[in-house]
């Protein structure tokens, strides 16, 4: 496959913010997958604690695209706060900012803050690969029943049907599959569509219960580990 038909999106951990230490990071990352140029290069999330070196961090990454050395720019796990501290300081608006994005959980308002700002969200756990307990139970996207009638309707698995669903509020989806069979279901999502009904049976799942690790309790301490060189 040619190089041009293929979109990298890779991301800079915490470990190497800092605007030095980001420039270095793209390296690192740009050898580990044989490019010159990355297509999508994102920060993987704020660092609360030190923001100063999450500013930095981005400050590399619009150096970077000025460079031509990735063609956009973005963020991952950033709340309202975040975006609005980075947008104080920042000469390139972010193309996206990846967040946990998914039946059970929303985050409308980060959402919103972005449209406003012309942010795309990138949901990463799109089909909530994350188990979630709701109601006192041990539940998951996957086994809802209100999805799986909706999947039903339309001869659509449950994971096809949250994937057209974020694709119709215009969301990017990247649901993560290591099975052939998987992956190209995923892909199959573009010969049905949701009806407005559907869309807002979906949207009333939302439970407000974050799958992923709490944006503000991201610190070196707990989260840091040394990216190795290639």
């Amino acid at each position: 496959m040619a190089r041009a038909q293929v979109f990298l999106e890779t991301k800079i951990w915490i470990s190497d913010y800092g605007y030095e230490e980001t420039l270095h990071g793209f390296q690192k990352s740009a050898r580990e997958l044989g490019v010159e140029q990355i297509d999508l290069l994102i920060l993987h999330q704020a660092l609360p604690s030190q923001f100063d070196r999450t500013l930095d961090a981005y400050r590399a990454l619009e150096t970077l695209l000025a460079d031509g050395k990735v063609r956009a720019i973005g963020v991952s796990n950033f709340t309202v706060e975040h975006l609005t501290m980075l947008l104080d300081r920042a000469r390139v608006v972010p193309a996206v900012n990846q967040i946990e994005c998914h039946p059970y959980f929303q985050q409308r308002e980060v959402q919103d803050f972005g449209a406003e700002h012309g942010i795309l969200t990138q949901a990463w756990s799109p089909i909530g690969g994350i188990t979630f307990y709701r109601d006192a139970s041990h539940g998951s996207t996957l086994e809802d029943p209100v999805i799986g009638e909706i999947a039903k309707a339309h001869g659509k698995t449950p994971a096809q049907v949250m994937l057209r669903w974020g694709l119709q509020h215009g969301r990017s989806v990247i649901p993560k599959s290591t099975k052939p069979s998987r992956i190209k279901e995923n892909i199959d999502v573009f010969d049905f569509e949701l009806s407005t009904d559907e869309v807002d049976t979906i949207d009333a799942l939302d439970t407000g219960r974050r799958g992923g690790p709490e944006p503000d309790a991201i610190t070196l301490e707990a989260f840091g580990r040394e990216i190795p060189e290639t």
